[in-house]
C-alpha cells in the first residue's frame, strides 16, 4: 500500500497493544538515501517519555521500521 507523508501527519500513533503515544508531527529522512529514517510523534499526556527516545522539542523519535499498519491510526511495533 502507498501513502503520501501528508496524509499519515496528524494520524493517532498506538503500540501493538493499544496504548495511545500519541500524534505524528513529521517525520527525518536520509537526504542521501531518500530513506524514512523516524517518525516524530507529539506524545498524549498520559505517555511517560522518558521510556523513549526524544528530540529537543519533546516529540518521541520512533524508527520508521516499526511501523506495522496504518488505516485510522497508525500501529507502531515498540518494545
Amino acid at each position: 500500500m502507498k501513502k503520501f507523508v501528508t496524509e499519515l501527519r496528524g494520524k493517532t500513533v498506538m503500540t501493538n497493544d493499544g496504548q495511545i503515544l500519541g500524534m505524528i508531527e513529521n517525520f527525518v529522512i536520509n537526504t542521501t538515501t531518500g530513506e524514512l529514517q523516524h517518525v516524530l510523534v507529539i506524545p498524549a499526556e498520559e505517555v511517560e517519555t522518558r521510556l523513549y527516545r526524544v528530540d529537543a522539542q519533546g516529540r518521541l523519535i520512533l524508527p520508521f521500521n516499526d511501523m506495522k499498519a496504518v488505516r485510522d491510526v497508525v500501529v507502531m511495533d515498540v518494545a
